[in-house]
Order: C-alpha cells, then sequence, then structure tokens
C-alpha cells in the first residue's frame, strides 16, 4: 500500500444516509436534492446520490410532457454535495455553520436527467482558503456524463449572510 492510499484510506468515512445528510444541511423537501453521499474522504471528495422521482415538484412544470430535471438543480445537488462534504470534514467546528454558494464556473450540461434515473455527484476539492472552499462536480447518470462545473462556497456562521441579523 502506498503512502497516499495510506493516507486516503485513514481519511475515509462511512457512506453518510438521507438522516445523516438532514443533520449537516438545513435544505428540506422539496428542495433536499441528494439522498445519500457515499466514497467520502474528508478534505478531498465525494460522491452524492439523488434518486430522481417522477414525484418531483419541477416535473409538473419542466416539462409536463417531456419531464426534465432542471440543469440548476443538478449544480445544486452538487452544490449540496460539496457542503456535506465541507460539514464532515469540518466536523464539530462546522456546528451551527451554513455553507452558501458564491460562484458557479464553467457548468455544462451534457444530457437530460429524466424521471427513473440515479444521478451520481462527484465533488472534488482543488482548494481552501479559509472559509473559502472550491469545488469541481461531475454529475453522470449510468456513468455517462450528464453535467459539469465548478463551484465556490463559503462555510458561514448561522446569522445572515447580508449581516442584517
Amino acid at each position: 500500500m502506498t503512502a497516499e492510499t495510506l493516507a486516503a484510506t485513514e481519511h475515509r468515512v462511512e457512506d453518510i444516509d438521507i438522516e445523516e445528510v438532514m443533520r449537516l444541511l438545513p435544505h428540506r423537501y422539496p428542495f433536499l436534492m441528494v439522498d445519500k453521499v457515499v466514497d467520502v474522504v474528508l478534505d478531498e471528495r465525494a460522491r452524492g446520490v439523488k434518486n430522481v422521482s417522477i414525484n418531483e415538484f419541477y416535473f409538473q412544470g419542466h416539462f409536463p410532457e417531456h419531464p426534465v430535471m432542471p440543469g440548476v438543480l443538478v449544480i445544486e445537488a452538487m452544490a449540496q454535495t460539496a457542503a456535506v462534504l465541507v460539514m464532515r470534514t469540518l466536523g464539530e467546528t462546522a456546528i451551527g455553520k451554513i455553507v452558501y454558494f458564491m460562484a458557479i464556473d464553467d457548468a455544462r450540461f451534457r444530457k437530460p436527467v429524466v424521471p427513473g434515473d440515479q444521478l451520481h455527484v462527484d465533488v472534488v476539492k482543488q482548494r481552501r482558503r479559509g472559509s473559502v472552499w472550491r469545488f469541481a462536480g461531475e454529475a453522470r447518470v449510468n456513468g455517462s456524463l450528464v453535467a459539469e462545473a465548478t463551484i465556490t462556497a463559503m462555510i458561514h456562521d448561522g446569522a445572515s449572510p447580508r449581516g442584517d441579523e
């Protein structure tokens, strides 16, 4: 076993189920876009899983005759997966904090995501500077790339990010 493999193994954590996701994120139905997070290596990478159901609220209007998951919600699934990784990486120091989007760069949508698909969202940390984190994200269905983006987020205490509270 190489030193790199050993280091990655030491930071690997158990899969994160929906109950733990909900403890780590403030999102709730209908805006929780991650059902579980697997293949987690703290401070490095994670894979979010979203089971896409015809019962999702957005299919009522996007598009009723040809339902397609909105691309922005695929990106939101990336952001939520990254937020789970950030919160688990920081551990107890993250209690009471929220991860906010700061930027979305180089977003590309390759194929539609439809009811019945299982969306696998991989995020890999590119860098961290203080409270700002940057991730490369890719979303796949059946191994085929459906979307990609680079996202930047900031961890913030639970007060209003505008500073008006």
